[in-house]
């Protein structure tokens, strides 16, 4: 599967593919992050980030 926006569901420690994709977009930069480099998201916020830059970001909630 190439080029297809997967659905996710951020687990603390682990993520379930609700609908399967080759990657995700960062919520802060837009970058595309392939699944098997995701390693940083937010279970509260369900949003995945491209590293751990996008991750310690403050984000205006």
């Amino acid at each position: 599967m190439q080029n297809k926006l997967a659905i996710i569901k951020y687990k603390p420690n682990d993520f379930e593919i609700l609908e399967n994709g080759d990657h995700v977009i960062c919520a802060i930069s837009g970058k595309k992050i392939l699944l098997e480099n995701l390693n940083y998201w937010s279970v509260e916020h369900q949003e995945p980030y491209f590293s751990y830059v996008e991750a310690s970001v403050k984000r205006d909630s």
